[in-house]
């Protein structure tokens, strides 16, 4: 085995040093030098595996291929059991592909892939292996018990050194592999601790080598900082296929798993559970828990029709106006963006005649939903003109339309695909955009298109 040279590289201006400092010697920035590993070696296990396999840029003997003499071959994929995490990956788990999961402490990331890989093992025949740093065997089969699991032909390990991982998984040869959690593994490459930046994209590099080249399918969690990112090196999710996140508040029984990354689906794809004693169980209707309203309509509250991925959701949007008492009027915001909200306000003054400069302003997204389309900023209008004048948004009333700086409504993607899920769950009046106002008539539904604010503020007001 060739010898190990270790460098450290400072993360700001690129400056290598043989040893580590607190202070850079060339841009005097602090705490900036990270250790690399220069001629990094290959354990023998690791070296076979990738030599058999030569379709891999990491094999030797690379060969050069025009595009049309390459093969394009049909991807495997493997369902998952559930049909919620299905969506979101695109249609299931592909082969060699590399999946990043994140999401906060204690929200079910572990007994997500639990289920996960219990309900692969007994109905699709897939052969999973899920290898633990954090928890040990039993730990995991106590889960297990509550989960009713304890049954299932799933195979488990708790292992935090990286080489030996990767030499059970060759030998063992299972087609889906989990890593709870890529911040716990290490590799013997490297001085530092577990969880530093080295050592995580040291160990990611490793996995993803073996997975592209074995054809194995490999699953890591991820820990995320106080701001949400997943923890470690951005360059982290540039490593892999699929990055999903698991959101939701633990004081709650719903998730959320979204996707911001994926090489074989659509992202900002969406997938609700819920957390009972028997794990995560599926939201197949999640509109229905967003839109847990009371029996009559309220002042301030609005319901919109988001796209998440190729799924309409209707969420509702509850605004709060009042007096204020201090010279600079509060503008919070639950799940909508702060600086998108003072936009709106802005346009409704300019262009709609209604201020709210004495006014301050709350906005609460219903359900921990965020909204990151535009789709909903006549909703979010309609619900402060709602209790700035105290007067209710009729319930069977849908709003969707993103608001231009200059007063128009403008459309959104799927206009007529959100009208219909609409009327699908019983609203009858429907104010959108007029490029998204549907050729024929739906049945069901009244559609009012508008095309300034001044006209949906009339047709608000004619509901």
């Amino acid at each position: 085995m060739a010898k190990v040279k270790r460098v450290y590289r400072c993360k700001d201006c690129d400056a290598q040093t043989p040893q580590w400092g607190g202070r850079c010697a060339e841009c005097g920035a602090w705490n900036s030098l990270e250790e690399e590993v220069q001629n990094s070696p290959v354990t023998a296990t690791s070296q076979a595996t990738i030599t058999k396999h030569t379709g891999y840029a990491g094999a030797q003997k690379p060969e050069v291929q025009s595009l049309s003499e390459v093969t394009s071959e049909h991807a495997v994929r493997w369902t998952t059991g559930l049909a919620e995490l299905d969506r979101v990956l695109g249609g299931g788990l592909v082969t060699g592909s590399v999946v990043l999961i994140g999401g906060d402490p204690g929200i079910g990331k572990s007994t997500l892939l639990l289920q996960a890989m219990a309900m692969m093992a007994k109905s699709s025949g897939v052969s999973p292996l899920y290898i633990s740093g954090e928890e040990s065997l039993q730990q995991i089969r106590l889960r297990a018990e509550r989960l009713q699991l304890e049954q299932t032909p799933l195979d488990l390990l708790a292992e935090t050194h990286i080489e030996q991982i990767i030499s059970i998984a060759d030998s063992r040869k299972p087609q889906v592999v989990v890593i709870d959690s890529i911040q716990t593994v290490f590799t013997e490459q490297l001085q530092s601790a577990p969880g530093t930046v080295a050592q995580v994209r040291e160990s990611a590099a490793q996995l993803v080598r073996f997975a592209k080249s074995s054809g194995t399918t490999l699953i890591l969690v991820g820990h995320v900082t106080k701001s949400g990112s997943i923890a470690g090196p951005r360059v982290l999710e540039h490593m892999v296929d699929t990055v999903l996140y698991f959101e939701g508040d633990t004081s709650t029984q719903f998730r959320i798993l979204r996707a911001v990354k994926n090489r074989f689906g659509a992202v900002n794809e969406l997938g609700v559970f819920a957390m009972t004693e028997l794990g995560l169980k599926e939201v197949t209707n999640p509109s229905a828990i967003f839109l847990s309203r009371g029996e009559s309509a309220q002042a301030g509250s609005a319901v919109t029709v988001i796209r998440e991925g190729s799924r309409p959701m209707l969420v509702e949007v509850q605004a709060l106006v009042d007096d204020s008492p201090l010279g600079n009027p509060r503008r919070v915001s639950v799940g909508l963006d702060q600086n998108r909200l003072a936009m709106l306000l802005a346009i409704l003054h300019r262009h709609g005649g209604i201020t709210c400069n004495d006014q301050d302003v709350f906005i609460n997204v219903v359900g921990g939903v965020k909204l990151s389309e535009t789709g909903a900023d006549l909703a979010v209008l309609a619900a402060v003109l709602s209790s700035l004048r105290n007067k209710a948004i009729p319930q069977d009333c849908i709003l969707f339309g993103e608001v231009g700086l200059t007063g128009e409504i403008r459309p959104v993607q799927g206009g007529e695909d959100r009208i219909h899920d609409a009327a699908k769950h019983g609203f009858s009046h429907a104010i959108v955009p007029k490029a998204n106002a549907p050729r024929k008539a739906i049945k069901g539904i009244k559609v009012v298109a508008v095309q300034h604010l001044s006209e949906a503020i009339e047709a608000i007001s004619n509901i």
